[in-house]
């Protein structure tokens, strides 16, 4: 895999517009989300040509606004659905180990119990299968089994929790990962392999001969420029937005989604005392308190939204119902004023007969509404790779020749290559020798993408994050560098700390970046869009 394949610049841009526009392609990907990337990485390691357009930026929608957890999902077990905790537990064995080490960490979580006898027994039964599922498929190390810990045991990993509701805690292991940097890892493995990929490029209809879906028309949206891509399958993987693609095609739609919002909030570090992440059950669903750098990230919800699919919001009563809930085992209760900032996403789950979103399925379904067409919808962040192996061979029937089975299980992503010994040198080597590569670059970056390391002021906080990984992230990946609006000229940038834009929180998608440099939070619409050059409408809170 070349690394000038996959430089996500203009210049890259333009001529993966140009190329959509030429020959027929094969595969022909609609949505820049982690299950559109998915799919296009394993159409293209099957020896596909293979298309992806964005209409705004990669991974802007729902897959940069997640829980950040790579897991298989406790309140699944409950409710008995094994199969997909078992798929999800593979999946993180093999994020962990093979696919993306350099992207994908361990994070323990404690279980506090409020209950005398019965509520241990029946949480450690559930561990107890969550282990044995995640042991049987091969349990990656870094993730020991589940620990049943006294109410001294507890509170000496987590003096924040309420001595006097706590009556002991059980902890168990799952793992994180920054949701956008690893869409953005997909799109770039998928580029290396000779995937044509664009962002902000709209789908605006479908090109058809009789009933056959032959290709999309779209726009340009940085030009204005129409284009016509043609492809013998297209795979409308845009989540949430399914329902206004398949508009586009007409008739009755066979896939109906439900979006369900997931409100966030962002606590600063020093207001939870615990040196691991917290996870306790709600009415309806599960809360996390996960650790994230210098905040903990506090959530989520699960409830309807019928409103703006662009711009999901948190309302006064989800701010409210997050900080009831996880008050009720905090000791020094969280308010308003300690909430640094506040996200939200919507997932897409496939529509069904029940009224709580929190008990629609999390599986996913592929559809085939008319020839040419290929939809993919539901799931988790998790099981991306198997929607999108699932995707690809529904495209496989689609086409005239014999595809390969999907091979992306033993396809490492870019940057994962060689990390392990690069990430392990940090604490052996003195820095002379282990350059200043080392020290500039975040986990998940590729060392020999750096094109200038220059070791002079400190971006982030829990990584040391300078000015090489800067200067890599603005050319290699184009993101828009200005503040409020202001286009910053490149000879100029060096000279700016973006206010926190470079942040590893979310370092270039759109989500919600801490600026560490002064401790501000920015709630911001953030454009990564690599074809542009400026960071757009911030709003910063103190």
């Amino acid at each position: 895999m070349a690394e000038e394949t996959t430089r996500l610049d203009p210049e890259g841009r333009a001529a993966a517009l140009t190329a959509l526009s030429g020959d027929e392609l094969q595969v022909l990907v609609v949505g820049g989300g982690v299950v559109g990337a998915g799919v296009a990485l394993d159409a293209i390691t099957r020896g596909l040509s293979v298309g992806l357009v964005e209409a705004r930026d990669f991974a802007s929608g729902t897959s940069s606004r997640s829980s950040k957890l790579i897991h298989g999902g406790l309140r699944y077990l409950e409710q008995l659905n094994v199969s997909l905790v078992r798929e999800a537990l593979t999946e993180r064995g093999l994020l962990l180990q093979r696919i993306a080490p350099h992207l994908v960490r361990p994070v323990p979580f404690l279980f506090p119990l409020t209950h005398h006898v019965w509520e241990r027994a029946y949480v450690g039964a559930g561990l107890n299968a969550y282990d044995a599922l995640g042991f049987s498929l091969g349990q990656p190390r870094g993730l020991p089994g589940h620990q049943q810990l006294s109410k001294r045991g507890a509170l000496r990993l987590a003096p924040a929790l309420k001595r006097s509701v706590l009556t002991g805690a059980l902890q168990y292991w799952d793992a994180q990962v920054d949701d956008a940097r690893f869409v953005v890892s997909l799109i770039r493995t998928a580029a290396g392999y000779g995937a044509q990929v664009a962002s902000r490029t709209q789908v605006t209809g479908f090109l058809r001969e009789g009933e056959r879906v032959t290709g999309v028309r779209a726009v340009d949206l940085e030009t204005g420029q129409p284009l016509e891509i043609r492809a013998q399958q297209v795979v409308n993987a845009t989540g949430v937005w399914t329902d206004d693609v398949q508009a586009m095609v007409g008739g009755r739609g066979v896939i109906n989604i439900r979006a369900s919002k997931g409100v966030h909030l962002v606590v600063p570090r020093d207001r939870i005392q615990s040196r691991t992440g917290i996870v306790m059950r709600t009415p309806t669903s599960v809360l996390f308190i996960i650790p994230w750098g210098r905040h903990w990230i506090v959530g989520t919800t699960d409830t309807d939204w019928t409103l703006d699919k662009a711009h999901p919001a948190a309302s006064r009563a989800d701010i409210d119902y997050v900080l009831a809930q996880v008050n009720r085992v905090l000791a020094v209760p969280l308010t308003r004023e300690d909430v640094a900032g506040v996200y939200a996403g919507l997932r897409p789950l496939l529509a069904g007969e029940s009224d709580s979103t929190s008990r629609l399925s999390r599986e996913h379904v592929v559809a085939h509404p008319v020839p040419g067409l290929v939809m993919i919808a539901g799931g988790k962040y998790t099981t991306y790779r198997l929607m999108a192996r699932d995707a690809v061979d529904a495209v496989a029937h689609g086409l005239d020749w014999r595809v390969p089975p999907s091979c992306t299980g033993e396809v490492p992503l870019a940057g994962a290559d060689g990390y392990l010994p690069l990430w392990n040198a940090r604490f052996c080597c003195p820095p002379q020798q282990a350059g200043d590569a080392h020290r500039a670059v975040p986990r998940g970056m590729n060392l020999d993408s750096v094109l200038s390391v220059r070791v002079s002021r400190t971006v982030t906080a829990d990584h040391t994050v300078r000015w090489g990984s800067v200067i890599y992230r603005i050319e290699r990946e184009q993101i828009r560098a200005g503040m409020r609006g202001a286009r910053v000229p490149l000879e100029r940038r060096r000279d700016r700390s973006f206010r926190g834009a470079l942040s590893d929180l979310n370092c270039s998608k759109q989500s919600h970046l801490h600026d560490l440099r002064r401790g501000e939070y920015a709630d911001r619409s953030i454009s990564k869009y690599h074809g542009s050059n400026h960071i757009s409408k911030w709003h910063v809170k103190s």
